[in-house]
């Protein structure tokens, strides 16, 4: 298995594997071993150290949108907070996002469910301009996930910048894996730019 077959195989499966428990399945397996092992290999050209994770849900139940991410231990080590890349399927489509997001169950704990939202697309744009270089190799200024809910949501809100694979494109290993390093290289440059740490403005958070 590579890289893009295992994205692939998340993709295909997903809608009819939520069809059926997910303990013993075998994509939540993929998802939590067989994915992360790919996204190790891919990423052992590159000096990490980093922590790999993929979740397709908590306990009995599927997550609406699943997600293979790469943690640089040093800023986090989990998706509630921080910032992080991360592989995300839409529930709308057959693709996958590859985006430089920021941890958004923090997020929703410190500024509340309804404000969680507006105050990650600021962030989000602040830090978008603090590596702006990257803007042409990492387009996506925004993603859809085509789920309601309050992750869902928020994962769009969380996104700084990223890519998007549709099906065909992850036939193409190569590729896969030169986006990973702009991305990862992305995730550095935040990180040695001040990463979170923004210019608070009027005197309020």
């Amino acid at each position: 298995m590579s890289l893009g077959h295992a994205l692939r195989r998340i993709i295909e499966e997903y809608p009819l594997a939520r069809l059926d428990p997910p303990a013993g399945h075998p994509l939540a397996s993929v998802i939590r071993k067989g994915a992360p092992e790919e996204l190790r290999a891919a990423l052992a050209p590159i000096d990490g150290p980093f922590l790999v994770k993929g979740s397709p849900g908590r306990g009995s139940h599927w997550a609406a949108i699943p997600w293979l991410a790469v943690f640089d231990p040093a800023i986090t080590t989990s998706a509630t907070r921080g910032y992080y890349l991360v592989y995300l399927f839409p529930a709308h489509r057959e693709a996958v996002h590859l985006s430089l997001a920021q941890g958004t169950v923090a997020a929703i704990r410190n500024h509340g469910p309804a404000a969680a939202g507006a105050h990650l697309r600021a962030s989000g744009a602040a830090l978008k301009a603090r590596i702006s270089d990257f803007a042409d190799a990492l387009p996506n200024a925004t993603i859809a996930l085509g789920s309601a809910g309050e992750l869902p949501e928020g994962y769009e809100a969380a996104h700084i910048l990223g890519l998007t694979y549709d099906l065909p494109d992850l036939g193409d290993e190569r590729r896969l894996h030169r986006d990973l390093a702009v991305a990862v290289a992305a995730y550095r440059a935040l990180k040695a730019r001040g990463g979170l740490d923004l210019p608070r403005s009027g005197g309020t958070a």
